[in-house]
């Protein structure tokens, strides 16, 4: 009977654990061994910032109260697209007696399917620089593309920079990235995936200055915030998987991956989810927002918190993802 009981206890762990290391390979995304790095594109931390303090110094206040404000963020992040080479245009919307826009470009050659990668440009409130949520990502798509007009990228790729993200638009129709997001189903455009670039900029080196919303990812993830994230659906672990390994490959950060639920705090916090809504594959790049950055939608969330640095590191993975997406 001792040696039943034992033999059923040993079964029960094994099975138990077995569970759990492919529950831990679902939803990490485990990348062993490390990829080589591969050749790539250096990223200038001073464009970055430039372009960072541009929109979270001059092009203020960027929140939904202030149009004329949205208005010449959005004129200052077209010229940049353009100068840089893509086909660019506006996608404007009224909404209560205002006009809103995306703006948007096009690099490549025209196939039917197609990368999209976006950012939003507007603030959460009228006294919130924003350089993090969202600068920083819209600096990121901007260096982006200059990199795709000076290359020839086998598939064409859409930047979008979108508006009215954050506050009560969020999780409606209203949001920019629901509007473009829509346009594309509706005319049929198959997207190979979409890449929301969700705050890049702040990270730490000080213990237990990354927090999870479940302790149980205390076992899996670093205490430290010096890492940048890649965030998936639970059944969309193969374009996390390929994104994350891309990244790596291209950039000395840390980078690490997350497919779970859109149940779990802050899966589905950006654009990205618009794109979800609309049968399409999409991952967010973060920075993980609230979860590390103490600034996130107060007034301190101001250029000179961020890393230029390892937000070069990001965008350089990025663009190795959109190479490795388009083969």
């Amino acid at each position: 009977m001792r040696r039943r009981l034992g033999s059923s206890l040993l079964l029960s762990f094994l099975v138990v654990t077995g569970v759990l290391v492919v529950a831990w390979a679902l939803v990490t995304q485990p990348q062993l061994p490390r990829a080589p790095k591969t050749a790539t594109v250096n990223s200038d931390p001073a464009r970055l910032e430039a372009h960072v303090r541009m929109l979270s110094e001059t092009l203020v206040p960027r929140d939904e109260s202030h149009p004329h404000m949205l208005d010449r963020a959005a004129a200052y992040i077209r010229r940049e697209l353009e100068q840089a080479g893509g086909t660019v245009s506006d996608q404007p919307y009224d909404l209560d007696g205002k006009t809103y826009r995306n703006v948007i470009a096009l690099f490549g050659p025209h196939t039917a399917e197609r990368i999209v990668v976006g950012a939003h440009y507007d603030s959460v409130a009228a006294d919130v620089p924003a350089a993090d949520d969202n600068a920083s990502g819209v600096a990121g798509l901007v260096e982006l593309a200059y990199w795709l007009g000076a290359t020839s990228p086998p598939m064409q790729i859409e930047l979008v920079a979108y508006t009215l993200e954050e506050g009560q638009h969020f999780r409606t129709q209203r949001m920019g990235s629901f509007v473009h997001a829509r346009s594309l189903k509706q005319r049929g455009v198959p997207v190979r995936a979409m890449i929301s670039l969700e705050m890049l900029g702040f990270f730490s080196d000080a213990p237990n200055s990354q927090r999870y919303p479940h302790p149980l990812m205390n076992l899996f993830y670093p205490a430290q915030g010096n890492f940048i994230a890649v965030v998936g659906k639970l059944n969309q672990p193969t374009v996390v998987r390929r994104v994350k390994a891309a990244m790596q490959a291209a950039s000395l950060l840390p980078v690490y991956s997350i497919n779970a639920p859109r149940s779990v705090p802050g899966i589905d916090f950006s654009d990205h989810r618009n794109y979800w809504e609309m049968g399409y594959d999409a991952v967010m790049i973060t920075d993980t927002a609230f979860y590390r950055n103490p600034n996130y939608h107060t007034p301190r969330d101001t250029a000179e918190t961020l890393d230029y640095q390892r937000m070069a590191g990001v965008v350089q993975g990025v663009y190795a993802a959109m190479l490795a997406l388009a083969q």
